[in-house]
């Protein structure tokens, strides 16, 4: 018997083994986290620009269908290099010369007579980004 009076029961291990464990899992989370951000893992992303362009719809005196589109500016019409409309998926026409607040252009192209036109502004900033900055039917 004095054979098995040696072996007595530990499980003071148990406990410190599963806590190393969670500690090596939690830096291992928390490595891959700042890791993330620090080496730009997260995502790139642009914030949205503040300019704007509005439309009318008018009729010269021979009965042709004309868009006027006039470029409002904003706050970031600094950074604006140039503006394109395109009327119902047809040719994008851009603004003549440098744009300034207040220019407008007069579209004839693409406008159809007693229906509801689609007139889409994209404006094209110095970072190199395009924007849609106006986006309607009259």
């Amino acid at each position: 018997m004095k054979l098995f009076e040696k072996f007595e029961k530990n499980d003071e291990a148990v406990s410190p083994v599963i806590g190393v464990i969670l500690m090596v899992a939690i830096t291992v989370i928390l490595a891959a986290v700042i890791a993330a951000f620090v080496f730009g893992m997260a995502g790139n992303m642009s914030g949205t620009k503040s300019v704007a362009a509005t439309a009318s719809h008018s009729v010269d005196n021979n009965g042709n269908q004309i868009i006027t589109v006039t470029y409002q500016g904003g706050s970031d019409a600094g950074l604006v290099q140039n503006v394109t409309v395109n009327v119902n998926d047809g040719n994008k026409v851009p603004f003549p010369g440098n744009i300034t607040v207040g220019d407008s252009m007069k579209i004839n192209k693409s406008v159809e007579k007693g229906n509801r036109n689609h007139v889409v502004a994209t404006a094209k900033f110095t970072d190199g980004s395009d924007q849609v900055i106006l986006d309607t039917y009259i």
